[in-house]
C-alpha cells in the first residue's frame, strides 16, 4: 500500500486551508474553498483504486480478478455536484455582498450587521 494520493491529498487540503486562512477577499477564499474541495477527490480516488481492479459489471463473473468498488465512483461524482452547488451559491452570496455593500473584504463586511 503506497501512502503517496493520501499526502498530495493532505498538501492539496492544507494548501487550501492556508488560503482560506490568509486571503481577505472572498473569491479568493471560495477559490481556496473549491481546492479543500478538491482534495476529497483524490482522497477517494486513493480509497477506491484496486491494483489489477476491473470495472465491477465484471466481478459476477467466476474466476474473474478483483473489481472496483462502485460505491467510491459514485461519492465522487456526488462531491462533484455538491461542490458545484456550494461553489454556485457562495458566488451568488460574494456578488450580492458586493452590490449591496461595494467590498468583497470580509473583515469590512462584518461592519454592516443589522
Amino acid at each position: 500500500m503506497t501512502y503517496f494520493p493520501y499526502l498530495v491529498a493532505a498538501w492539496i487540503l492544507a494548501c487550501g486551508l492556508y488560503g482560506l486562512v490568509t486571503n481577505r477577499d472572498l473569491i479568493h477564499q471560495i477559490i481556496c474553498l473549491i481546492v479543500v474541495q478538491s482534495s476529497t477527490y483524490v482522497m477517494l480516488l486513493a480509497t477506491g483504486y484496486v491494483t489489477g481492479g476491473i470495472a465491477p459489471y465484471f466481478s459476477d463473473v467466476p474466476g474473474s480478478p478483483k473489481a472496483v468498488d462502485p460505491v467510491v465512483q459514485a461519492l465522487a461524482l456526488t462531491d462533484v455536484v455538491v461542490e458545484a452547488a456550494v461553489t454556485a451559491l457562495l458566488a451568488s452570496f460574494a456578488i450580492q455582498a458586493h452590490k449591496r455593500f461595494g467590498t468583497l473584504d470580509p473583515q469590512d463586511l462584518a461592519e454592516f450587521k443589522g
